[in-house]
């Protein structure tokens, strides 16, 4: 039993690590080099969060984006305005520009460079990006360590519980062999 829980806390180790990396990446990339999406090995995700792209897209859906070398008409990319990260279908691509839009959209956008594109859609995940905005939020960043420091601490006190019970328990043994 002990060593599958030491199993299961190098697991909930390495996922902790995992979003606190992720969060610092971000984080930097986000407020010292201005990129809304940093894509670290090319990859990125984002999350729906408005029904521009229905019934593709739904709100809360989860996108995993792939950059790549080129993009093509009908490809449900991900590019950054400003600010702002928008998930639209390609609709005409006239060498370094794109017009894209938005599915459940009636005008297109405005035209975008080729390189605001971040990426295309390789696969979306409905319903899962509420969980990642959580997570995002102060809120769900301080709840995650907190809950990290629980899980690694409990079992250490509950072991420092068990060694002051056995040290109270010898000690009474050795009064017990002096009274006699």
């Amino acid at each position: 039993m002990n060593k599958c829980r030491f199993i299961a806390r190098i697991i909930l180790f390495v996922v902790i690590s995992i979003i606190i990396g992720l969060k610092l990446y971000s984080w930097n990339a986000r407020t010292l080099i201005g990129n809304k999406m940093p894509m670290p090995f090319g990859y990125g995700f984002s999350v729906v969060l408005s029904g521009s792209m229905e019934p593709e897209l739904k709100v809360n859906d989860l996108v995993i984006i792939k950059k790549q070398k080129s993009y093509q008409s009908n490809d449900i990319i991900v590019y950054q305005d400003d600010n702002l990260l928008v998930i639209h279908r390609i609709i005409e691509i006239n060498g370094e520009t794109a017009i894209t839009k938005g599915d459940a959209n009636e005008v297109n956008d405005p035209e975008i460079s080729t390189t605001q594109i971040k990426g295309k859609m390789v696969m979306h995940i409905p319903f899962i990006g509420c969980i990642v905005q959580f997570i995002k939020s102060t809120i769900g960043t301080v709840l995650v360590l907190l809950g990290a420091v629980i899980l690694f601490e409990l079992p250490y006190v509950r072991e420092k519980r068990k060694t002051i019970s056995e040290q109270e328990r010898i000690k009474e043994e050795i009064r017990r062999l002096k009274d006699e």
